[in-house]
């Protein structure tokens, strides 16, 4: 016998997580929301600036899908988490004369109403909502279980068993970097570590500010302000197992620090000061929070949502396949009650209520995904490589 057994059991408890634990609440209340940290939002996404503004560009599909995922989640925070976001307007500012001229070519195709502003262009749409508030008020109605460590995952019958102690049916992966517990070669997820700094500061702002960092709205803290910067994006190629940017590592942001991982900080914190400065001067400046976490990014930069192909079982079904032949999605093999939501990179705020709503509907009304985030796109590109790798 098993301890516990669920219908619904995700595993991670970030934005994209307590996103879905949300959405997965109005359909079923056996679900159950687990994460190897002591509480939600302790990963990458409790170290996210939680910006929400638009993507600026000509028209394409990855342009659409954030362009409709900011609307929406816009609209839910409002609607159920009102005090916890705060919707003062972004102000975009070029980086350079080049980027300038980008901007200029971007003004038939913008998506929401602007002006130009200072230096940039103010989105009025621009908010910046509480990451750890929403995530714990996501998942107030939720069973959770924390600190808990997933070992492993097994298929046993009709069921998804974890650890050998709990049981569901459908199983959904939040794990963002940590891609462990998933085998397929595929599934190509890169970690991309970011540092959110919170400052106290005699300089006040009434909006939000992005150029080569985000600069948030200030919150009056006695007689200053707090202001939110972030966030840089390392991508380290060497092995980091012996600092604290080590994917297995758990409450990082609460661990006592080497230091190999403070000289990263330090020189971060002083990239995001300058890069601040440069959109606002910022007097009698003192660093009281520092932040670090793994955004997980795909290849191609679009998020991941969905059933899982078992690429073993549809190279057995269709083992032309490795030949570079054309298969319809539909006719590929998934893996059995294995769902995912993955690679939001540094827009997680802004996907994954969108994200988790379609995947809930998906599983439960039968409404289709956008084939642009299914895994069938990372599947096929991979086994066309399988191909020209034999």
């Amino acid at each position: 016998m098993y301890k516990k057994e669920y219908e619904n059991i995700i595993i991670g408890a970030g934005i994209a997580g307590c996103s879905l634990a949300y959405f997965l609440n109005n359909y079923s209340k056996e679900t159950l929301l687990i994460d190897k940290n002591e509480d939600v939002a302790f990963g990458a996404s409790g170290a996210a600036g939680a910006f929400l503004s638009p993507l600026l560009g000509k028209p394409n599909n990855f342009k659409d899908l954030i362009t409709n995922s900011l609307q929406f989640s816009v609209d839910f925070y409002r609607k159920n988490f009102s005090e916890d976001i705060t919707s003062c307007g972004t102000c975009r500012i070029p980086k350079d004369e080049k980027d300038d001229e980008k901007f200029q070519s971007y003004k038939p195709y913008m998506d929401f109403e602007y002006k130009e502003l200072e230096d940039g262009y103010f989105f009025e749409i621009g908010s910046v909502v509480d990451p750890y508030n929403i995530c714990k008020k996501l998942t107030k109605d939720v069973d959770k279980l924390l600190n808990y460590e997933v070992m492993k995952i097994k298929k046993e019958n009709n069921s998804w068993i974890i650890n050998d102690e709990l049981k569901t049916k459908n199983l959904f992966l939040c794990t963002g970097a940590d891609i462990s517990l998933i085998e397929e070669k595929y599934l190509n997820i890169r970690p991309v570590w970011g540092q959110k700094i919170d400052v106290l500061t005699n300089t006040s702002t009434n909006i939000n500010y992005h150029k080569e960092c985000s600069l948030s709205i200030s919150k009056v803290y006695e007689d200053k302000n707090i202001v939110s910067i972030g966030a840089t994006h390392n991508r380290f190629n060497e092995d980091m197992s012996d600092t604290s940017y080590n994917l297995k590592l758990k409450n990082i942001n609460n661990i006592k620090h080497n230091e190999k991982t403070l000289k990263i900080m330090n020189n971060d914190c002083n990239k995001l000061l300058k890069l601040a400065n440069d959109i606002k001067p910022l007097g009698e400046v003192k660093i009281i929070d520092i932040k670090i976490g793994a955004r997980a990014s795909s290849a191609d930069y679009f998020p991941i949502v969905g059933r899982l192909v078992d690429s073993k079982k549809s190279f057995e079904m269709f083992p032309h396949l490795i030949n570079g032949s054309f298969i319809k999605d539909d006719k590929l093999q998934t893996i059995d009650n294995l769902f995912i939501i993955n690679g939001v990179g540094g827009r997680g705020f802004v996907l994954s209520p969108y994200l988790a709503n379609n995947l809930v509907e998906n599983l439960y009304n039968d409404k289709e995904i956008d084939s642009n985030i299914t895994t069938f796109r990372l599947f096929k590109r991979w086994a066309k490589r399988v191909k020209n790798n034999n």
